[in-house]
């Protein structure tokens, strides 16, 4: 079996791509909608089943708003961001889940401002729904990386990439 440090590397790195991937769908939906239609259709689609993609909380590139509304597009990109720190504040030793108490105090900005969106107390813009995701978003890649460390290690290396070369 790999080294704990090697392995969560190799996560963190899948884990970067996919983010990477994933806002760049984001912004390629509207970029793309006169260009290639049908694929900007697709996009939009496949973000649909993710976010309400509402035109009046979402941002838009020339005139046409992105796949996700602006608290999902904090989401993913606080996601990406919290991947990109992931190695400076924790390392690729053993990963550790953090403190549940962080994980509280993120999610209460996030958690009020969809509560009183959802309670008709108030409407929030679309900054304040960004900024809300954004904080939210930065702290998950500590828990799913961990989580699917956790994950290999419980599979014991059965589905384990080769090596070029390797021949077990």
């Amino acid at each position: 079996m790999k080294k704990a440090p090697n392995t969560v590397l190799m996560i963190w790195l899948l884990v970067l791509i996919g983010g990477f991937l994933w806002n760049a769908a984001l912004f390629a939906a509207p970029l793309l909608r006169h260009e290639a239609p049908v694929v900007s259709a697709f996009i939009y689609a496949a973000f649909s089943p993710v976010c309400h993609q509402l035109p009046e909380r979402s941002l838009s590139i020339h005139g046409s708003p992105l796949g996700v509304c602006g608290r999902c597009l904090g989401i993913y990109l606080g996601f990406s961001a919290g991947t990109i720190l992931y190695p400076f504040l924790r390392r690729f030793s053993r990963p550790l889940l953090p403190a549940t108490s962080i994980f509280v105090l993120v999610s209460l900005p996030i958690g009020l401002d969809t509560a009183g969106n959802f309670l008709g107390l108030w409407a929030s813009p679309i900054g304040l729904r960004l900024a809300a995701g954004l904080i939210w978003g930065s702290v998950l890649p500590f828990y799913l990386i961990t989580g699917l460390y956790e994950v290999r290690q419980l599979l014991g290396g059965k589905f384990r990439l080769k090596s070029p070369g390797e021949t077990k």
